[in-house]
């Protein structure tokens, strides 16, 4: 349950933040276009889950009871730590880099241990994104503060 509403929070934050930068419109989308609606999306998804778990009788369920593990809760707070560490060095790093390391961390705490997997799928996903979201919707991404 706590797991969830952290991540309904962190959706909201990330929507409310993106609204901060230019939105725009799905024919001219700005840098804040993709973040706020998979903000929204994400709220609505959290939503769903929290009100899966809340019991019949309104009272929150113990957390132990639950069948909550506790590297469960501790996977989300390391996704959460790492999108907030992704996002401080985003003006730093650029967002190839950051979006190629930030992938690697995602995928290292769900459990990928093998070094080639993680680079590989981490490497392509970031291509990917960069070639969908810079050369094909032409949204400037931020680049590194040294020049790259």
């Amino acid at each position: 349950m706590t797991a969830g509403i952290l991540l309904l929070l962190f959706g909201a934050v990330t929507a409310w933040l993106s609204l901060q930068i230019r939105v725009g419109t799905l024919r001219a989308p700005g840098s804040g276009f993709f973040p706020f609606y998979l903000g929204l999306l994400l709220i609505l998804l959290a939503a769903i889950h929290v009100a899966q778990l809340w019991p019949s009788s309104g009272a929150l369920p113990d957390e132990e009871a639950g069948g909550v593990r506790q590297s469960s809760l501790q996977r989300v707070l390391l996704f959460l730590a790492a999108m907030a560490l992704g996002t401080g060095l985003l003006p730093i790093l650029g967002y190839p880099l950051v979006a190629f390391l930030l992938m690697v961390l995602l995928l290292y705490i769900l459990g990928v241990r093998r070094w080639s997997r993680l680079v590989t799928i981490a490497l392509c996903t970031a291509g990917m994104c960069y070639v969908l979201f810079v050369r094909w919707l032409q949204i400037p991404l931020p680049t590194a503060a040294f020049g790259l």
